[in-house]
């Protein structure tokens, strides 16, 4: 793929009033998900789920692309269309997690860095076989005391950069996804100061590592308070200390930024996105990615009547997803 189809990927991931849904929950997550609200957690139960997430009539009316998880990039519709196909002939773009998940970071007690680089070349070029256009990957960052370290910090950046650069080496707009975890009692201060670091370290290992900036998407966390705080900011607050960050530190070449909705409820998530989205010109589109925000109330209808919520289901999906366009484009009213 070359650059201009990189920037063309990634510009129609960000696309107005659109955004992406996130639907890679590993086998293991999924299994809590499913155990939360009474559902068996077999192959066949995930695949007839994301197949009621991706088959959601008008669904690219709001939602650009989907992020699979590599046993849903494998699978088939209950017609026998492989979901990448059927998603690229409806309007979304298919993308694929490609992270291993989080390890312990030696040296450094309560920390965690995320692994998958070995191997990571190969598995790409079978993604893009599968029709994967663009790839994910999610580094944490935990708040807490005396951390994060530099070294924490610096290690997930120079992971993201490599991995990035591997994912346009083969035809893939990688999504960089360095998380600010709410877990915790810091202030929203304290969450700007250590989103700001993360985000200069992460831009500065893309430079190091020849990335394209033109043709990779940020998946970044709200400057916000931790969810144990006492003192939680209002919704204007955690909008202009995030967009104040993200000006600060993100590149203007960047085509653009979604957000991870991270432990927020889902009227949370959406009106923080409305409320920086009203907030002026910015020098990029400012949409989500959104995964528990988007599916929860979905899958707790859908619990109830596997058969016979299936339709219904969908249509709150497709609410959830015309909710978070709007406020894509700072026009939604609550």
């Amino acid at each position: 793929m070359s650059i201009e189809q990189l920037a063309e990927t990634a510009q129609a991931m960000v696309a107005a009033g659109k955004g992406i849904i996130a639907i890679d929950e590993s086998t293991t997550t999924i299994a809590k998900r499913f155990q939360g609200v009474g559902i068996e957690n077999t192959e066949e139960n995930r695949r007839a789920y994301r197949e009621l997430l991706l088959t959601t009539p008008k669904l690219s009316d709001y939602i650009s692309g989907a992020i699979l998880y590599d046993e849903t990039i494998r699978q088939s519709t209950k017609d026998g269309v492989p979901f990448a196909k059927y998603m690229s002939e409806h309007g979304i773009i298919p993308g694929i997690k490609v992270d291993k998940g989080t390890h312990a970071l030696a040296g450094c007690p309560g920390e965690v860095v995320t692994e998958g680089l070995d191997g990571l070349r190969d598995r790409l070029k079978e993604y893009y076989k599968l029709g994967a256009r663009f790839a994910k990957w999610r580094a944490v960052i935990t708040i807490g005391e005396d951390i994060p370290s530099g070294t924490c910090i610096e290690a997930n950046a120079h992971a993201l950069a490599r991995y990035a650069a591997l994912c346009q080496e083969c035809g893939l707009v990688p999504m960089v996804e360095p998380e600010v975890l709410m877990d915790g009692d810091h202030n929203i201060e304290v969450c700007y100061e250590v989103t700001e670091a993360v985000l200069r370290s992460l831009f500065g290992a893309l430079y190091e590592q020849n990335v394209l900036l033109e043709g990779t998407i940020l998946k970044a966390s709200m400057v916000i308070a931790g969810k144990d705080s006492d003192e939680q900011a209002d919704v204007d607050e955690v909008a202009e200390s995030t967009v104040m960050c993200l000006k600060s530190t993100v590149p203007a070449i960047l085509p653009g930024i979604v957000f991870l909705s991270g432990g927020q409820t889902d009227e949370q998530s959406t009106a923080h996105l409305n409320a920086m989205n009203q907030l002026g010109s910015l020098p990029w589109p400012l949409s989500f990615s959104y995964g528990r925000a988007m599916q929860q109330a979905a899958l707790k209808l859908w619990s109830q009547d596997l058969k016979g919520n299936f339709a219904k289901a969908q249509a709150v999906v497709y609410e959830r997803a015309k909710e978070n366009g709007l406020a894509a484009l700072g026009k939604w009213e609550g």
